[in-house]
């Protein structure tokens, strides 16, 4: 990993925890802070590990799953650039955390990263409340698994992922084009629908002229008032 002698040049750098920091604590964690890239598919932390880093997602997506009794993988999260990765105060890695597309992360070393939360109050109240965010967000999804239609949870899938996966929180005006980071399984299995199911979601957008498909990643979102059923 490479040391990180500024954070001028961070993409995230207005949006995620060290958005809000003062120079001092910016100072701190910049000592700490080292640059990793990851390959699609590398993996970050294995589930049951000792917890030794955590950190800023700078590119890329990630995905945090955790093994069932009978051995099979389940995706229980996404991490997006800006989130923040790692559990400080955790001697072990509850979830497995694998690159779904080539990443970025600016990491810390977690026993010294707890010690600079320990010294900055104000930066520990920061990271609380960001996982106190990705809480609610987990709730929400997990609502929206409950109530939505399977259109429903793919235009919404859609969306989410145009707007976060590409680093921007809003999606500006115009045709949005991206690489869906994950395969359609793995969306099935995020969105608790089959391989089939989102399929035909995706061929129906397809044909209302809401997307473009181009190979098996790569997607447009044309209309948005049309993706979302505003016809």
């Amino acid at each position: 990993m490479e040391a990180t002698n500024t954070c001028a040049d961070c993409a995230v750098r207005d949006s995620a925890l060290c958005a809000s920091l003062n120079d001092g604590e910016l100072m701190a964690l910049n000592a700490l802070g080292r640059r990793r890239k990851l390959a699609r598919g590398e993996v970050l932390a294995w589930a049951g590990d000792d917890s030794l880093i955590c950190g800023n997602l700078i590119s890329g997506v990630l995905k945090l799953t955790a093994s069932t009794p009978d051995g099979r993988e389940q995706i229980v999260g996404l991490a997006y650039p800006a989130d923040f990765v790692g559990r400080p105060y955790a001697g072990q890695a509850e979830f497995t955390v694998t690159a779904v597309s080539e990443a970025e992360l600016c990491l810390f070393p977690r026993a010294p990263f707890e010690r600079v939360l320990e010294d900055h109050a104000r930066m520990e109240r920061l990271l609380l409340q960001r996982t106190f965010a990705a809480l609610d967000e987990a709730r929400a999804r997990m609502l929206a698994l409950a109530r939505l239609s399977a259109a429903e949870k793919v235009t919404g899938f859609l969306l989410d992922m145009a707007d976060r996966a590409t680093g921007c929180r809003a999606m500006p005006p115009g045709p949005v084009t991206f690489d869906l980071p994950l395969t359609r399984g793995e969306m099935a299995e995020v969105l608790g629908m089959t391989i089939e199911t989102v399929s035909r979601q995706l061929t129906r957008l397809k044909s209302k002229g809401a997307i473009t498909l181009a190979g098996a990643r790569g997607i447009t979102i044309r209309d948005r008032e049309l993706l979302r059923g505003r016809d």
